[in-house]
């Protein structure tokens, strides 16, 4: 893949093996225009599709491998690049949350234990997972709405990954933060009848509302399924819109981030 210009992202900032790549992109470092401004990595969102081929063009650049991007449906289903090979260029294809690409995975996981290529996942609220194992040369990437979350995603993808979950590392990246994720009583029940630890991540607020901490949900889960050592998740999306598409901030109208691991000689 040929180089590029360095794109800016946010700092992964965890204690993984020297063999682990990551990278989790910002909004900032493309070319689309208008509230796609400017890395949108999206291509369900109604930017122009040039714009979306160069910026993922850009990243893959960056990257320097082929990024494995899925169709991603709130789900719990984890892709694995050993047992569902992904289909042509990966820029041409098209992920998103509702509208399918012919060819990839309908999954909101992916785990990877080759060389030349990288999980992908796109969110803009959703909280994007990144694992990777201290001993073992397995990593995998994974969105995490409330709905997944709820139904067990982090489960799915440690299972996925056939690893020691005490072995395991897991990265946080940008989200919606619990000042600006306001959720009906629902979301609250799919939580605490599942984990009554989490009720601690609702704070009441108008009657039948919460506002919701979707990183701290995030952390009870993966810590009760035996992760110990779990890093990040202190950005808000919504809040910082000079670096960060927010699909709630901008009434849906919004790119896409893309979060980014893959394994590497070392």
């Amino acid at each position: 893949v040929e180089s590029c210009v360095p794109l800016p992202g946010v700092a992964v900032d965890w204690p993984a093996p020297s063999w682990v790549g990551t990278f989790s992109s910002t909004r900032l470092g493309g070319v689309s225009a208008g509230p796609w401004s400017s890395l949108n990595l999206g291509t369900h969102c109604g930017d122009d599709a040039a714009h979306v081929a160069e910026n993922r063009r850009r990243v893959e650049a960056h990257l320097g491998r082929q990024a494995l991007w899925l169709n991603q449906v709130h789900g719990v289903q984890v892709a694995s690049d050993q047992t569902k090979p992904w289909t042509g260029p990966a820029r041409h294809l098209e992920p998103g949350h509702t509208s399918h690409s012919a060819g990839l995975p309908c999954a909101d996981a992916s785990v990877t234990r080759g060389l030349h290529q990288a999980c992908a996942i796109l969110t803009a609220d959703c909280l994007p997972l990144l694992f990777c194992h201290r001993q073992q040369r397995v990593v995998a990437a994974a969105h995490a709405g409330w709905r997944g979350l709820a139904a067990g995603i982090i489960e799915s993808t440690l299972q996925a990954m056939q690893a020691d979950p005490g072995q395991v590392l897991l990265w946080l990246g940008p989200a919606i933060g619990a000042q600006a994720f306001e959720v009906g009583d629902e979301v609250r029940t799919a939580f605490v009848q599942r984990q009554g630890a989490a009720a601690q991540a609702f704070r009441a607020g108008a009657p039948g509302k919460w506002w919701a901490d979707l990183p701290l949900l995030a952390r009870l889960r993966a810590q009760a399924a035996g992760v110990r050592a779990i890093y990040g998740g202190e950005w808000c999306t919504v809040q910082d819109a000079q670096r960060f598409f927010s699909w709630r901030r901008d009434a849906g109208v919004t790119g896409r981030m893309g979060h980014f691991i893959w394994l590497q000689a070392g």
